[in-house]
């Protein structure tokens, strides 16, 4: 019994002073972790002092304007991996998106509700809302988009945001207001009617609204802050991390299309690229029996494809 207490006194003697030698010594690594966890701090954030959406100011004086919006900084901020995306993203998208809204006498503000609604991402929600616009197939169609087994404009960034345009228009006048225009988008303009009826009020700040749509609007702005002062809230890049607008030709069809795989080789590009690049069509051929007129995306050679590395 005396033998294992002094094995363990030695053992612990033994592991102390091991330490001791780690820490005098130091290495490279040690400095490294040193210095991330120093850096790694978490901050309260500072409340902007005046907030506007399409020109619309925020009453930051009233009190739960500022918590909710000071709830969708810290969310957003502290969501880094999402963020830094986001911010990588909108500089391919931004420019395309920006020109339509400013065609269609949209405020330029809209282009981060489209970042909240879909991380500037052809994504599909639970409720089947599609595209970087997620619209569902009634609105999807009330607003233009053709929708059928081979095209479904809804996954076209241009076209869709030509719908959207129409949805802001058509809701703006019916509220004067750009800010309950974009509440509306989440919640549907018959919903959004009805709580201003019911509680008797026409602004979005003085409505008590369900769950999602009382955050909407705060999301919004919470974007649009950040990408606008990312710096200030801790993001940094340089030109190159961000991903570049697509460089592309267009090639203009006005019959079927047997395979696109064939006719993806016929333009130099993979068909995995034409996908890519043309999301709105959504099997491998395009039959066309109306003979519609459809401007297919071709990536430029040279902009990074395996092909153009093989040369």
């Amino acid at each position: 019994m005396k033998k294992y207490w002094v094995f363990i006194f030695l053992l612990v003697m033994t592991s102390a002073l091991l330490k001791f030698l780690i820490a005098s010594t130091g290495s490279p690594d040690d400095e490294y972790s040193k210095l991330f966890r120093e850096n790694q701090h978490t901050y309260a954030l500072n409340l902007p002092k005046e907030l506007f959406f399409a020109d619309e100011k925020v009453p930051l004086n009233i009190f739960d304007v500022r918590e909710r919006l000071d709830r969708e900084l810290l969310v957003n901020v502290y969501w880094q991996s999402q963020t830094i995306l986001l911010i990588k993203r909108a500089n391919r998208w931004f420019p395309v998106i920006e020109p339509i809204l400013k065609k269609n006498n949209v405020p330029d503000d809209f282009k981060y509700l489209c970042v909240a609604e879909s991380g500037l991402n052809n994504v599909v929600s639970p409720s089947n809302a599609v595209g970087f616009w997620q619209f569902i197939e009634s609105t999807g169609k009330l607003n233009g988009l053709e929708m059928n087994d081979e095209v479904d404009e809804r996954y076209s960034v241009e076209r869709s945001t030509e719908a959207a345009c129409d949805f802001f228009n058509k809701a703006y006048s019916q509220f004067g207001s750009w800010t309950l225009v974009a509440a509306s988008y989440n919640m549907g303009t018959t919903g959004l009617e009805k709580q201003i009826e019911k509680q008797k009020a026409h602004n979005y700040y003085d409505l008590l609204l369900n769950d999602e749509t009382f955050r909407y609007v705060f999301r919004i702005l919470a974007i649009k802050e950040i990408m606008n002062h990312a710096v200030q809230y801790g993001f940094y890049f340089r030109y190159q991390d961000l991903y570049p607008p697509f460089e592309y030709n267009t090639v203009t069809v006005d019959s079927g299309i047997a395979d696109l795989a064939d006719f993806s080789i016929q333009n130099k590009i993979n068909y995995k690229t034409l996908k890519m690049l043309n999301p709105w069509l959504r099997q491998n051929y395009l039959i066309n029996k109306n003979r519609k007129s459809y401007s297919i995306k071709i990536l430029k050679t040279g902009f990074g494809s395996v092909s153009d590395s093989l040369k």
